[in-house]
């Protein structure tokens, strides 16, 4: 093994797949169904539901390689990225878990083989801690493992005992250090010189053994795991022989792309490791769905691009750059990554889009800032000016922040951050996206769905919820959420909105008006019409009718989602959906407006599929056996072992839990209303089907032979009726436009007796009505060719609106500027302008000073002449 960083990753994943663990692939960095994280930042995130016994896997050992992203929220290392050897915004995190197999003494074992005989790191480099009352810990690594006390540190402080939160799963940890040796300033861990390079942390193992309580009581788990941690970027600089993360192989080829595309031939400038750091989170984030926008997820994107594109210009970029590092990275992680080649051509787009846009601000926010710096008294930036740069010119505070530091400065972080509230508020509001009311109302069933085989269903009633938490009965006229054993009732989930009906038991009905998720439980919510019991038999009937023509939408958003790919390209994936009764809408990833002509396609390919008239088909499949069959799943997307799919004939495979028709003739019709952008690098289409769009069209329809009726023709000679209509308009235009020229010309002529000699020059200085001010041009010509050596100034009042215009003839320009004139007589009315020196125009906004503003031209003819 040359310890290349691809050869270490595959070493680690071969070595625990030995070991009996099942290959997981690296989760999106967009968290699924966990607000509690803004990016996935740890191995263990895809695994929190396993760790915490709400979600079972077919496997209790588990490795993998997750990147991670630490840009943002809690952790953030983003000013430090490109300043020290080993801050990132994007890492890779090696890890092995063990879900109530094997503990504390394989884990260890297991790490210590594979750093010193499958890596072949010295037994003397390394070190380790545990927590101080760990001594399970300590006699393993003492007497199993071997390593002399003196080696084996304890710590006791919460760098060596992890939690999930304050209750939940807990444990103490174990962490591996390799000594770089003395030449390096630092001491071992629990030393004063602790934050020294000599001592590096290169794995983490964590000991899940506790349940912690509110109480703060610890309860040993009935079955303790294992969680552990090793940076790729980390180790792979021990094993290459280099001291900074940025000399490993991968970042030594990207550092060289960008030297190369910005023409820098220091390879040590830290410009350049920002660059290079930088095009991985970028990449990555896009490849898993994120797009550039302001708020959330897409506004730290679009910070580490901004601050990607700053360096690159410091450096002396002369065009646009950054996207055409991802060539290179994906020569360098697409084979571990293939998602990463697979979406090259979306990444670059938006990259290049993001910078096209940025470039155009930078430069002026730069001169802004560098004007505001030099203009100081003290050493920091005040708030208002950085809130400026964000609000005015797109500058994010740590890309004000790092040009400070740079030059000696801090910023006012704490006013710009009042400056800024409003707006953390609105961007940190947690969605409330399947609360049924409040924290308390949880519900502790799990729900049987019978609503893909029947619409009805005889059941019972096992949990009721009003405002405030569970209840044992619903009053009549009260409102609540019913939870039943089993239902028919689909809830709100992939797009679908959830079904309504009635609930009915002899004594009364529940009028069920929306259905959603509540933990693993189907929550009804609605009105009572009687008293309703825990214990009642119920008997479920969903709203067949407003039930089917959801299902023609969700059915018909399958087949749109396949036509898309197929007309506008592979790199189309969803962003969102709502499928209801009324109408479909699909967000997809895509970088212009979808044409006419594509959409006519879309809507024809979706309608021949539909007279195909394909069975539908569902099967259970193991999520790895249905992403190999080709369904399309949506990356990011949180599925369970065996997972639902939909196949529409060959047309369409998809992962999917909603509700769809028996053939895909029972659509009917498809029709598009409309397509629009939605935010960057996102479309929106929406659609009506069956009913609802043969109605559409008989309404166009209809309108269109309303049309043809009120201009007296026929609908199929509709569209030579009305470009006839515009030409004929086009032409009484024309018309019209004569003949005020001809009305402005006369009243030229009229107002030429209106002339005055000033110092043997002839000087018409007039106000004109009844013409428009695109006249004015024309009247001063004819007035020049009349008067032959003049100068003119007309002025027209228009509501509240002024034109003045100024002209003067060839032989008298060194004389008087029309420019200079025209800007005297509309600085008087509140206005400007300026033009050429016998010909100028200016705008103002008070009419009622043009009269003595044109009568002062004389005073100020006499003055120049």
């Amino acid at each position: 093994m040359s310890n290349t960083t691809a050869e270490i990753r595959r070493a680690f994943l071969d070595y625990y797949a030995d070991k009996g663990h099942q290959i997981v692939p690296s989760s999106s960095l967009v968290p699924a169904d966990d607000p509690t994280l803004l990016f996935t930042n740890a191995g263990m995130n895809q695994f929190k539901d396993v760790f915490l016994g709400a979600e079972k896997r077919s496997y209790n050992k588990a490795v993998s390689s997750q990147r991670c992203v630490r840009a943002g929220g809690k952790h953030n290392d983003l000013e430090n990225v490109g300043y020290t050897a080993r801050h990132h915004t994007f890492f890779e995190m090696l890890g092995n878990f063990s879900f109530g197999d094997y503990f504390k003494k394989q884990a260890i074992q297991y790490a210590w083989t594979f750093l010193t005989d499958t890596l072949g790191l010295p037994k003397d480099k390394l070190l380790v801690t545990v927590f101080h009352e760990d001594d399970e810990a300590f006699d393993i690594w003492q007497n199993d493992i071997g390593l002399p006390a003196e080696k084996i540190i304890r710590i006791a402080t919460s760098d060596n005992f992890w939690s999930m939160g304050d209750t939940g799963p807990c444990g103490p940890c174990s962490e591996i250090f390799y000594d770089h040796g003395e030449h390096i300033w630092g001491g071992p861990p629990g030393s004063p010189e602790e934050d020294g390079d000599r001592f590096i942390e290169i794995w983490n193992l964590v000991f899940m053994q506790f349940n912690r309580t509110a109480d703060g009581v610890m309860h040993p788990l009935p079955k303790p795991s294992i969680d552990t941690g090793m940076g790729l970027e980390r180790i792979a600089a021990i094993l290459q022989n280099v001291h900074s993360n940025y000399e490993i192989d991968i970042f030594v080829k990207l550092i060289a792309a960008a030297a190369e595309i910005v023409g820098s031939d220091d390879l040590q400038d830290k410009s350049l490791r920002v660059i290079a750091d930088h095009i991985r989170s970028c990449a990555f984030l896009i490849c898993d769905g994120v797009m550039p926008s302001n708020e959330g997820r897409g506004y730290v994107l679009r910070r580490i691009i901004r601050r990607a594109v700053r360096h690159g210009y410091k450096l002396g970029a002369q065009n646009i750059f950054f996207y055409r590092l991802v060539d290179e990275l994906c020569v360098q992680m697409g084979e571990a990554y293939p998602e990463l080649t697979d979406q090259k051509p979306v990444i670059e787009k938006v990259l290049r889009t993001e910078e096209e846009q940025f470039s155009r601000t930078l430069e002026r926010g730069m001169t802004i800032l560098n004007d505001a710096l030099s203009g100081l008294s003290g050493e920091v930036v005040p708030g208002e000016v950085v809130f400026k740069l964000y609000d005015t010119y797109g500058f994010p505070a740590d890309l004000t922040n790092d040009v400070a530091r740079e030059k000696g400065f801090t910023i006012d972080q704490a006013g710009f951050d009042a400056a800024m509230e409003q707006q953390r508020e609105r961007a940190q509001q947690a969605s409330n996206f399947g609360k049924v009311y409040n924290e308390a109302v949880v519900a502790k069933t799990q729900s049987e769905f019978t609503g893909y085989s029947q619409e009805q269903d005889d059941t019972e009633i096992v949990e009721l919820f009003d405002e405030q938490g569970p209840v044992t009965q619903l009053e009549a006229g009260q409102q609540g959420v019913v939870v039943l054993s089993r239902t028919p009732f689909y809830a709100e989930s992939g797009g679908q909105v959830g079904d309504s009906g009635q609930l009915m038991t002899d004594a009364a009905t529940f009028n069920v008006t929306d259905t959603v998720k509540l933990n693993d439980a189907v929550a009804h919510k609605g009105t009572a019409t009687g008293r309703l019991s825990v214990g009642d038999k119920v008997a479920a009937k969903i709203d067949s009718e407003r039930r089917g023509a959801i299902k023609l939408n969700h059915s018909a958003t399958h087949l749109m989602h396949a036509a898309l790919k197929s007309v506008l390209g592979e790199h189309v994936s969803q962003k969102g959906s709502l499928v209801d009764a009324e109408r479909l809408r699909f967000d997809f990833s895509h970088f212009e407006s979808v044409t006419e002509a594509q959409l006519l396609s879309i809507e024809n390919i979706v309608n021949e599929q539909i007279r195909q008239n394909h069975s539908l088909a569902t099967q259970l499949m193991d999520l790895d056996e249905a992403k190999a069959s080709g369904a399309t799943a949506l990356f990011g997307e949180k599925y369970d072992e065996k997972v639902r799919v939909v196949s529409m004939g060959p047309f369409s495979m998809e992962l999917c839990g909603g509700t769809h028709v028996n053939q895909t003739g029972d659509i009917g019709l498809f029709k598009i209303l409309s397509e629009s952008g939605i935010a960057s690098g996102v479309r929106r289409i929406e659609a009506v089907t069956g009913q609802a769009a043969l109605q559409y069209v008989q309404q166009q329809s209809h309108r269109l032979a309303q049309l043809a009726s009120t201009l007296k023709t026929d609908p199929a000679k509709l569209e030579t009726r009305v470009q006839a209509l515009v030409e004929q308009s086009k032409d009484l235009e024309k018309q019209v436009d004569k003949l005020k020229q001809q009305l402005a010309s006369h009243a030229g002529s009229d107002m030429a007796s209106q002339v005055v000699v000033i110092n043997g020059v002839k000087l018409l200085s007039a106000k004109v009505e009844g013409v428009e001010a695109k006249s004015l041009r024309a009247m001063v010509d004819d007035l020049k060719n009349q008067l032959g050596s003049a100068v003119i100034v007309l002025g027209l009042a228009d509501g509240a609106k002024v034109s003045v215009i100024a002209g003067v003839t060839k032989d008298l320009v060194d004389k008087v500027k029309a420019g200079d004139l025209v800007n005297f007589v509309a600085s008087q009315v509140g206005g400007k302008g300026g033009g050429r020196p016998d010909m100028a125009q200016a705008g103002g906004s008070q009419p009622e000073n043009l009269d003595p503003a044109l009568a002062s031209v004389r005073s100020y003819l006499e003055d120049k002449i």
